[in-house]
C-alpha cells in the first residue's frame, strides 16, 4: 500500500531514497484538510483575487481552471490550483458565510442543528433549569402559520399552576391563569407577597370580583355605577330588558333605573323616567 486509506497520504517505503519528498507532501495533504475552512463553498470559478493557500469547495457547473472539479476542494498552491476529492462525512467551515457544511457522498449541505429536546435555548440572554427557554428582547413575536393560533399552557393536575405572570423588577404584580385550581383568576399585588384576586371565573360560568363567586354575578364589597344623564342613556330597546343605570338627573333626584326592554324605569318605584 502506497497511500493512507482515508486522506490517501503518501507513504514511505522501505529502502525508499529521498523519503523527506514522501513525507512533506503527506503534511501538505494534511495541512489543506484537517481543520478544514474554505473561503467560500458558491463558485464556479476561480475568484480573480485568489491568494496563496486559498481554499474553496467548487460548485456544481464549474468552469474554466475548476471545470470538472464540482464538490471537490480547490487550493491555490504555486499560482496553480490543486484539488482534492472529498470523502462522505467531511464539514468545513465556509468563512463568507460562517455556514459548516458537510458532504453526503453527492454534494456539500448546510449542517442544520437539531433543535429537538434540547436541554436550554437562551436568545439573548442565559437560560436555566427552571426557565428552560429564555428571550431578552423588546418583542417576542407569536404569529399564525395561515390561520389560526393557540398559545398553550399546560399543568399536571387542578392544583398546580398554569399561568401568565407579570412582574416588575423580578417581583410579581399580577398573574392570570389556573392558579392551584381550575378556575380561571386575575390576581394583583402591590408588593409581590400580598396577593388580591382581582377576577375568578368558574367553569360553571360564574364570575366573582374579588371571591370566589356562588352566583352567576358575586361582588365582594361595594359596587359603583358610573353616573349617566337620561338624555345618554341608550334605547331601552337596545340595551335590552335587565339593564341597569343609575341615572343623575332622574326627576325626583339621582336614583337606579332599569329597562324592561320598552323603556327605562325607576327602581324605586316602577314609573318612567
Amino acid at each position: 500500500m502506497s497511500q493512507s486509506p482515508v486522506l490517501s497520504l503518501p507513504l514511505i517505503q522501505p529502502s525508499q531514497a529521498q523519503k523527506h519528498v514522501t513525507h512533506n507532501e503527506a503534511l501538505r495533504v494534511l495541512d489543506v484538510l484537517v481543520q478544514l475552512t474554505v473561503q467560500s463553498a458558491d463558485g464556479t470559478a476561480p475568484p480573480v483575487s485568489a491568494a496563496e493557500g486559498d481554499r474553496h469547495i467548487v460548485a456544481s457547473g464549474a468552469t474554466g481552471d475548476w471545470a470538472g472539479q464540482d464538490h471537490n476542494i480547490a487550493l491555490l498552491e504555486n499560482g496553480t490550483w490543486q484539488f482534492f476529492v472529498p470523502l462522505e462525512g467531511w464539514r468545513a467551515d465556509v468563512l463568507a458565510t460562517a455556514e459548516t457544511v458537510r458532504f453526503n457522498g453527492s454534494a456539500w449541505v448546510e449542517v442544520t442543528p437539531d433543535t429537538n429536546n434540547l436541554d436550554l435555548v437562551g436568545v439573548n440572554t442565559s437560560a436555566d433549569t427552571t426557565n428552560r427557554l429564555a428571550v431578552s428582547a423588546d418583542a417576542t413575536l407569536l404569529t399564525h402559520a395561515g390561520s389560526s393560533h393557540q398559545l398553550k399552557v399546560n399543568k399536571a393536575s387542578a392544583a398546580d399552576t398554569g399561568s401568565l405572570l407579570f412582574q416588575d423588577n423580578w417581583s410579581g404584580r399580577a398573574e392570570m391563569g389556573l392558579a392551584g385550581n381550575d378556575d380561571f383568576s386575575i390576581k394583583t399585588s402591590a408588593d409581590g407577597s400580598s396577593w388580591n384576586s382581582a377576577v375568578v371565573a368558574t367553569g360553571g360560568g360564574d364570575v366573582g370580583i374579588g371571591k370566589t363567586p356562588d352566583a352567576k354575578l358575586d361582588v365582594d364589597g361595594v359596587m359603583k355605577l358610573t353616573p349617566v344623564l337620561t338624555a345618554d342613556l341608550p334605547a331601552a330597546a337596545t340595551i335590552g330588558a335587565g339593564g341597569i343605570a343609575f341615572v343623575s338627573d332622574a326627576t325626583g333626584g339621582a336614583q337606579l333605573a332599569y329597562s324592561d326592554g320598552a323603556a327605562w324605569l325607576k327602581v324605586a318605584d316602577g314609573t318612567a323616567l
